[in-house]
């Protein structure tokens, strides 16, 4: 059962949460040539996320959210045209691929080489997505920090 407070946050960012980003982005720039393409990158994230249909930019802002608050020594940048969060030697670890991009019933969360998921001979790398709830925020998380480890 989703609380209030998941339920207020899956309409997506708030004011003061985009310019709380924006800020970021700023501070990343000033910081030089390599906080300047930390900053492209979020800011490439954020124009993709704010390109989506409502639904599925409402899912990408959760992820979102949820990757840089679990894993914030990735970098969020653009991977073919998705939100992507790479590691420090600029390997994709997770992406979201909202349904939009080629027309499917769902958004995707997946996983590069690089996430350590490994779990014998086979393991999934990609979910479907299709709503925010506490319990998708806490699977993502997870599988998030098994991705970093």
């Amino acid at each position: 059962m989703p609380t209030k407070n998941a339920q207020a946050e899956s309409d997506g960012f708030s004011a003061a949460e985009r310019a709380a980003m924006k800020e970021r982005a700023a501070e990343l720039r000033a910081e030089g040539k390599k906080g300047a393409r930390k900053a492209d990158g979020l800011q490439a994230v954020l124009d993709k996320i704010e390109q989506m249909a409502p639904d599925d930019r409402a899912l990408a802002e959760r992820v979102h959210v949820t990757v840089t608050a679990t894993a914030p020594e990735l970098s969020p940048k653009t991977w073919y045209g998705m939100p992507a969060y790479s590691n420090a030697e600029d390997k994709i670890v997770v992406f979201f691929q909202d349904s939009g991009k080629f027309n499917y019933r769902y958004s995707t969360l997946g996983f590069q080489d690089a996430a350590n998921l490994d779990d014998g001979d086979m393991w999934p790398a990609s979910y479907a997505l299709k709503k925010w709830s506490p319990a998708v925020e806490k699977k993502v998380a997870e599988l998030v920090k098994a991705a970093i480890s």
